[in-house]
């Protein structure tokens, strides 16, 4: 019996090897294609990505072979990738959207099927909907072996490092960062964040010491990838051993963030994004409006 797929936030989640299948992955992979034919969107092809979790980038590559076989081009990660990297892409590239291969946060037993559309943002609810129903039986799933595609032209895969630097330097001048001389934790909690900092921050006198930036599926010292306590703690004890003037924590698909200050106290991201909204109003002298979400901090207001 073919089971149901019902997507939620951002797409669908389950259990490795209980619901969440190549069989499965497949399935939503062509209801997404199938999606973007009848929208008219499939000729500008899709962006895949991964995280570090187990067997992410089969399943990216699972992705990839069932567009190839609805003749969608597919940009392919070379490698685990945050999120954020993946999303940009979509709008760098001008593809029809993206599908990053994650759960986030959730505990290690979980991956996840996630879709973006062509502004990196979420697909709508009617969207999702639209998507669900297009998931076919695993019987009438239609591939195209990896190598076949890429010698075909069909999957291209692509370091989307270089094209989100180059865009940073449009939002962020990091050089006063890169002279300032700072000491600073970055942990990955094993997930895509690693080795980040070093690329943007390198070549000055500001210091990362990376913490747990290894692959480790099974996110050890953590029920889930989440830079909250305890989680945080490793962090914390390394600030404060080493003397770091800051610690940065990611969660597992680099899309969420988390503060550990010089004397290891520990902020969250409602506080962060105030303490950078103070920032830009009175040290920047910066003016305008704040857009926020619901969910947001009600220290902005």
């Amino acid at each position: 019996m073919t089971a149901t797929i019902r997507f939620g936030t951002d797409g669908w989640r389950g259990t490795v090897a209980e619901d969440f299948t190549f069989d499965n992955v497949r399935r939503c992979a062509q209801g997404f294609a199938r999606y973007l034919i009848v929208r008219g969107e499939a000729r500008d092809g899709v962006v895949v990505g991964h995280d570090r979790r187990f067997a992410s980038e089969h399943f990216a590559a699972a992705v990839a072979e069932v567009m190839a076989a609805h003749e969608i081009h597919v940009h392919l990660v070379q490698e685990a990738t945050p999120t954020p990297v993946i999303t940009y892409s979509a709008v760098a590239l001008g593809t029809a959207g993206a599908v990053n291969i994650t759960a986030s946060h959730n505990p290690p037993t979980d991956n996840g099927f996630k879709v973006r559309d062509r502004y990196g943002a979420a697909v709508d609810p009617q969207g999702l909907k639209e998507i669900e129903a297009r998931i076919p039986p695993i019987e009438e799933v239609k591939r195209l072996p990896l190598e076949e595609a890429v010698e075909r032209g069909l999957v291209e895969r692509f370091d989307p490092a270089p094209i989100y630097l180059e865009h940073l330097k449009d939002l962020i001048d990091v050089e006063p960062i890169r002279r300032a001389g700072l000491l600073v934790v970055h942990d990955a909690m094993w997930g895509n964040g690693a080795g980040w900092f070093e690329r943007l921050l390198s070549g000055g006198e500001t210091r990362i010491v990376g913490i747990r930036q290894e692959r480790n599926p099974l996110f050890p010292g953590m029920i889930r990838p989440e830079p909250i306590p305890p989680n945080i703690e490793a962090c914390q004890e390394k600030v404060r051993g080493i003397g770091a003037d800051v610690g940065i924590i990611n969660d597992g698909d680099a899309d969420r963030i988390g503060i550990v200050d010089e004397e290891g106290r520990f902020l969250n991201q409602l506080q962060v994004y105030s303490l950078l909204a103070l920032y830009l109003l009175e040290v920047r002298g910066w003016r305008g409006p704040i857009v926020k979400t619901l969910s947001t901090t009600s220290m902005l207001d």
